[in-house]
């Protein structure tokens, strides 16, 4: 996860990346790729849209 968050958060290369943490470029490849693919499996769960006037103007005033 840290190695993700790491990218995610400043991406860059991913072989100065995998240096950084001491870890190959392939790792931090996998690593990626894996943890990415997890949350969007889950998206639909954790991710909801408005789907209607009351919840629109609510969702309006979330920071």
């Amino acid at each position: 996860m840290k190695i993700c968050l790491r990218y995610l958060g400043a991406p860059g290369y991913q072989q100065g990346i995998g240096q950084e943490l001491d870890v190959s470029q392939a790792t931090v490849s996998r690593t990626v790729d894996i943890v990415v693919n997890s949350i969007v499996a889950q998206s639909n769960e954790w991710i909801k849209f408005p789907t209607t006037n009351h919840e629109l103007m609510e969702a309006k005033w979330i920071w």
